[in-house]
């Protein structure tokens, strides 16, 4: 697919907020309404692995990023993507209304139960329920509900990816990690 990042202007980094993905990006995309830049592709995510992402979605450090219909299957040819169970309201910084959520899911290779997690993380945004039942037509209503935005990446236990978590990030990612603890009983 070549170089996503050849619509960008020089200098251009991109590093969007959670709010800014959701009400600048993924609300225009659902609303059919134009994004400039129009920089973000639309990638159905399930038939590639994480490491298969550079040069189909946008890259911007060690973070890809794109547009991909909401699905419940979430298998790729070798493996999976595990919801870690929690979710986040991403809300507006001006008003602080509630325009989307963040879901978290960590890739695991192989068929569970014997799956290996991996470090690759994926954090999907879709709008909130209010937004979609804000929308005008039944047509745009039923478009919210299909797209997400998704941001993948490798977490690594000591190099600094540039990926700034919250703490409600390392709370979310670190829940995940109970399902392997063993506690006696």
């Amino acid at each position: 697919m070549g170089d996503n990042n050849v619509n960008l202007p020089p200098g251009f980094r991109f590093y969007p907020t959670d709010e800014e993905l959701v009400v600048h990006f993924l609300h225009r995309k659902a609303a059919l309404l134009p994004c400039h830049p129009d920089v973000i592709p639309d990638l159905d995510l399930y038939p590639y692995d994480p490491w298969e992402l550079d040069g189909r979605a946008l890259a911007e450090g060690k973070q890809w990023y794109y547009y991909s219909r909401r699905t419940q299957s979430r298998v790729t040819e070798n493996g999976y993507w595990k919801a870690t169970g929690m979710e986040e309201p991403v809300m507006t910084s001006s008003t602080n209304k509630r325009v989307g959520i963040k879901k978290y899911f960590v890739f695991h290779l192989g068929e569970s139960p014997s799956a290996i997690k991996t470090n690759w993380i994926m954090q999907e945004y879709c709008l909130s329920d209010y937004s979609a039942s804000s929308s005008r037509s039944s047509k745009r209503k039923s478009d919210y509900s299909k797209w997400v935005i998704c941001r993948v990446y490798e977490r690594n236990g000591d190099d600094d990816d540039g990926t700034e978590l919250s703490c409600l990030d390392e709370v979310f990612l670190s829940l995940d990690d109970l399902d392997e603890i063993s506690l006696p009983n």
